[in-house]
């Protein structure tokens, strides 16, 4: 008889895709709301976008658990610095702020793959991608989680971003306009879906500029 061992992990991966893309004076933050473990479906309604300030807002797929924890921490730290310095939070001091956070927990990682997006201290869009446990990079555009081996290929081929070793550097924002990035991030969602068994339901997306925050939703594939 064999010995058998009960294993136990305290992580989980609930799937779902995030991107995020730059424009020279917005940023589109989109995920789908579908939230699974395994090949069940927990939700179809679960949103994985997260507002951290005005001008900043992340999406973030891997363990909803371990993304909520994440969400509520950098909310105090925004509260608290609110208080201090009495403004909000520019996304590029946010952007450092979560790469922080989350080194501070590398031994025992938040299982969160981030991708935060807003506009700098000038009005232009940016976008910051990271890993789990706090490595970033700023970036034109960026895609996280279950299917973000399907649709960066696809952002590659229509947005080509500069290579970071050029030299002198070269703006990472692209060059579509608002409405044109939108119509890309709906495209890459839709291919994706049919794909991932982890993407789909619906897609909320976010689009920040200077008006302002606006969200849309388009349903994509249920099954």
């Amino acid at each position: 008889m064999t010995k058998q061992q009960a294993n136990w992990s305290p992580y989980d991966n609930n799937g779902g895709s995030c991107v995020a893309i730059a424009g020279a004076d917005y940023c589109v933050i989109a995920a789908d709301t579908r939230m699974s473990t395994g090949y069940n479906i927990l939700t179809r309604e679960y949103s994985k976008i997260c507002k951290l300030a005005d001008k900043s807002v992340m999406a973030s797929s891997g363990f909803q658990a371990d993304v909520r924890a994440l969400q509520k921490l950098l909310a105090a730290r925004h509260s608290i610095y609110q208080h201090q310095h009495n403004k909000q939070m520019s996304c590029p001091a946010m952007a450092q702020l979560l790469s922080n956070t989350l080194y501070y927990k590398r031994f025992f990682p938040y299982y969160s793959f981030n991708v935060l997006g807003g506009l700098d201290n000038e009005g232009k869009g940016c976008v910051f991608t990271y890993d789990a446990v706090g490595s970033y990079e700023k970036v034109g555009y960026s895609a996280q989680g279950s299917g973000s081996t399907l649709i960066m290929p696809f952002l590659d081929n229509q947005l080509k971003s500069p290579s970071p070793l050029l030299l002198p550097a070269q703006d990472a924002v692209t060059p579509l306009s608002e409405a044109e990035a939108v119509d890309l991030v709906k495209t890459v969602f839709a291919s994706a879906t049919e794909r991932d068994i982890y993407t789909g339901d619906k897609l909320e997306i976010v689009v920040l500029n200077a008006d302002g925050i606006k969200r849309e939703y388009m349903d994509l594939r249920r099954d």
